[in-house]
């Protein structure tokens, strides 16, 4: 019989709050985080305007134990803080008989950024000056880089932190097939449960791409909103006014177990991952298929691995960017997975508050369903004021809606074409 796994614990860090319960509030109010880009100088940029999280201080967090990390790059600070919420939530390090060899970590995490930028300027100027040798790296370098920030280049590192802070001996994992990452994460840390390799994960997603490299990029793929003069209003998914997406940065953390183990060790249930699906669109890297295939199989192969029939799913957190192409396909996409219940079902999308946190998107979104079960609200797509024709589902416009909620589907959607879906649902014993 295939293990049941629960949600025991839950932490994040949004552009709209810098926890879990402030962050949901400003959500069902439908308050935007997205402002000025304040951590470096984007006045010469198309894109000026972003979702950052400000007034972040990890001691808050982690109090003395913050130490070791005080120079970690963003996002490693970011999921220290999510995952010390969730872990303190689920009370996973109060029980005595825990084995942390069977204690795991599940990541979808992106780059670090603190001293590359610097790094490479500083080895531009050096060949400008005709000094190739290898000596121009501990001239111009390597003296001058950090080594923790160094290795927070690598997406994996934060993964390790975590199961540094904790403890956590078990699997050890990270993924980053871009914006579907931390959802993908969670999906595999539940199979891992799943076939027994291990009783807890903690898994989720955190990321930061508010810096030069990222802005620019994303700035040549056109897939940025320029509506520098209206930040709040300027990420309007399904809209057809909508220019692009909103970057945005943070973490959302959860504790996974295996059923029994929490049971047996008396712990908080907020909820149940049924299902999981994973596909690739095979098409292109940085288009879904104009068909939305892959969107498509994610969804029927979450509700399958659930044993869901449409007609039960109660809210559906969209991947919703804000771009043409995405949220038109989504919406086809939809309504090909779900048939007519597509048409009953409050749909919304959390990135028009929140911006797209990229890798960490999904476990944030992931968290959201959890709390509109919990509470029964359904949170708002603000800045919906021109519904595009193509996308014609209930797209709860502007204000949280109150409904009975017990099944939950959350979409993300990455370059590269992947594509998963998650289905959760109340706990029932």
């Amino acid at each position: 019989m295939r293990r049941r796994v629960v949600v025991t614990g839950m932490g994040m860090v949004t552009p709209v709050g810098l926890d879990l319960e402030s962050s949901w509030k400003a959500l069902c109010e439908g308050r935007s985080g997205v402002g000025r880009i304040s951590l470096f100088d984007a006045e010469t940029f198309p894109t000026r305007i972003a979702a950052e999280v400000r007034g972040f201080d990890l001691d808050r967090y982690l109090g003395d134990d913050a130490e070791p990390w005080r120079e970690a790059s963003r996002n490693t600070r970011f999921a220290l803080a999510a995952a010390r919420m969730a872990v303190d939530r689920s009370g996973v390090l109060d029980d005595p008989g825990l084995d942390r060899s069977r204690f795991g970590v599940y990541l979808g995490s992106g780059e670090g950024q603190q001293d590359f930028p610097r790094f490479v300027g500083l080895v531009h100027r050096s060949f400008h000056e005709g000094k190739t040798d290898t000596k121009v790296f501990t001239r111009f370098g390597l003296k001058e880089l950090h080594a923790m920030n160094e290795a927070e280049q690598e997406p994996g590192t934060p993964s390790g932190h975590l199961a540094c802070l904790f403890g956590a001996r078990g699997p050890n994992s990270n993924c980053l097939t871009a914006c579907a990452a931390s959802s993908q994460a969670i999906g595999e840390a539940v199979e891992i449960i799943r076939r027994g390799d291990a009783d807890v994960m903690l898994s989720g997603g955190t990321h930061s791409m508010i810096h030069p490299f990222g802005v620019t990029g994303f700035n040549l793929l056109t897939a940025l909103s320029t509506r520098n003069d209206d930040p709040p209003r300027a990420s309007r998914p399904f809209d057809r006014d909508r220019d692009g997406f909103i970057l945005g940065e943070g973490a959302g953390m959860l504790i996974l177990e295996d059923l029994e183990h929490a049971q047996a060790r008396g712990a908080p249930i907020h909820g149940e991952i049924v299902g999981y699906g994973s596909t690739a669109d095979a098409f292109r890297i940085t288009d879904s298929h104009d068909e939305g295939r892959g969107a498509i199989a994610c969804m029927r192969e979450a509700l399958a691995d659930a044993s869901i029939a449409p007609d039960e799913i109660d809210y559906i957190n969209a991947h919703g960017t804000s771009t043409a192409v995405n949220d038109s396909i989504e919406t086809l996409a939809i309504k090909r997975a779900l048939g007519e219940q597509a048409y009953r079902i409050p749909i919304s999308s959390t990135k028009s508050m929140m911006g797209h946190l990229i890798a960490a998107a999904g476990s944030v979104e992931a968290i959201v369903c959890l709390l509109a079960i919990r509470d029964g609200i359904a949170p708002p797509t603000i800045n919906l004021d021109n519904p595009d024709p193509d996308c014609d589902l209930d797209y709860i416009p502007h204000r949280a809606r109150e409904t009975p909620i017990d099944v939950t589907l959350t979409n993300s959607f990455g370059f590269g074409g992947q594509n998963i879906a998650l289905i959760i649902r109340r706990f029932e014993p």
